[in-house]
């Protein structure tokens, strides 16, 4: 696209203030790399298309600041919408992943990589994981920037893969060839209730995570919370010891006989002002994922409904539970229904090639999860009680520096679509 291009969809954004200057930057010029494009429900959709219009950000609608120059669909012929979006955008659609990066040409020739990984017509194994080629489309994307002996900052919708091994080996090719690498859920950037965030060096002693994880996706959601939280605690994050996943009638069992999960689940009902025994008479499959930390915290994250996506931690010091929640759905579908706060680091990130938070954390994110779905599952045979998967090698150590950022302000009106059409 030229600057003409780029300056008239600044125009349609309405701020023709500053324009001329900004037309002579340059913007982050993006590859992006998907596996599935099609309803207006996809996390394609819902992610490119406010790269392209802008988004909205504290209460303002916001110009994109960035340029997506080529995509790559796995699932071509099943992503109607995604042919067509990027027809009305004059954006080309390349055979291969390598094209894409590099333009049809040898060298790298993007500024950033965007890699949804996420819907489409993927199998599942027997532990109920769903084989997206996140980690195929990744290795192809360090073929590139191996090649061109450069690299560029790349986003990663959701968890990194199914299996450990494999994401342990996509986050340390962002360590060893010196790129930001962030993505994981859009629930921690969400409107909060109430607006608050945890202080650097919180003392959380345990902490549990409600919210819908009835199976892998919808759990990733729930870990990444969790982790949002609990990386805030007195000498940071130390890394996983052990994770186990218990299912049906054992999940309140196992609470009964742990009354620090207990008394954090009853505060997040008392909160919601459910009746005593809601979430056990409400819940058709509960399921308890169990997470060890290396030092000595603890916590846990329940499968159940009527409470968004909700965090209540025990503090040291607090007679009462800190409880934070995410409720509902942050923005009209007409405004992508995902996340605004989600694209927004993203584009800071490619903007100024710093993790807007450590990628470690979407390490361990991805950890929990694969060996929760491992717990369940030994030599093919379903355990309702999973097993103890213990996990020396997720000794991973860091501590934060962010500050909060999650979204504020009024949440994004019903407006028509800004790219003119909605399917």
């Amino acid at each position: 696209m030229t600057s003409k291009a780029l300056l008239t969809r600044r125009e349609a954004f309405g701020i023709a203030g500053g324009v001329a200057s900004f037309a002579q930057e340059r913007w982050p010029r993006i590859a992006c790399i998907v596996t599935y494009w099609a309803a207006p429900g996809s996390h394609a959709d819902w992610i490119i298309t406010k790269l392209l219009d802008g988004y909205w950000w504290k209460g303002a609608h916001t110009p994109s600041r960035v340029e997506v120059v080529s995509a790559y669909i796995h699932q071509l012929q099943e992503s109607a919408l995604g042919q067509k979006v990027c027809k009305s955008k004059g954006i080309p659609i390349f055979n291969t992943v390598g094209d894409a990066l590099t333009l049809g040409g040898t060298d790298l020739a993007v500024d950033g990589v965007v890699l949804i990984g996420e819907h489409g017509v993927y199998h599942d194994n027997l532990k109920g994981q769903k084989y997206y080629p996140r980690w195929w489309l990744y290795q192809q994307i360090i073929r590139v920037f191996e090649r061109s002996k450069r690299s560029v900052p790349v986003f990663n919708d959701k968890h990194l893969s199914t299996s450990w091994d494999e994401a342990k080996w996509m986050f340390d090719k962002s360590r060893e060839l010196d790129f930001p690498l962030s993505g994981g859920s859009s629930i921690p950037f969400y409107f909060r209730k109430p607006e608050i965030e945890l202080s650097i060096d919180t003392p959380i002693r345990a902490s549990v995570v409600a919210g819908g994880a009835g199976d892998e996706g919808g759990l990733f959601h729930c870990v990444d919370v969790l982790q949002a939280f609990v990386e805030l605690r007195k000498g940071g994050e130390t890394g996983v010891s052990a994770v186990q996943c218990i299912r049906g009638p054992e999940t309140w069992k196992w609470t009964d006989r742990n009354p620090w999960a207990g008394k954090l689940l009853d505060a997040i009902r008392t909160k919601f002002d459910l009746k005593p025994g809601h979430f056990q008479a409400t819940t058709r499959e509960p399921w308890v994922t169990i997470v060890d930390y290396r030092d000595g915290t603890k916590a846990a994250i329940y499968s159940i409904r009527d409470v968004g996506w909700t965090y209540a931690g025990d503090i040291d010091g607090q007679k009462n539970a800190t409880i934070v929640s995410m409720l509902g759905w942050p923005g009209p579908y007409s405004q992508y229904h995902a996340a605004n706060a989600f694209e927004h680091w993203l584009i800071e990130m490619m903007l100024t090639r710093r993790e807007p938070y450590n990628a470690a954390r979407l390490l361990l994110s991805t950890g929990i999860v694969s060996y929760n779905m491992e717990s369940n599952w030994e030599n093919g045979r379903y355990l309702a009680v999973g097993r103890r998967v213990e996990t020396p090698f997720m000794n991973i150590s860091y501590r934060t520096t962010r500050g909060a950022m999650f979204e504020t302000g009024p949440r994004p009106p019903v407006i028509p679509y800004i790219r003119g059409f909605e399917k």
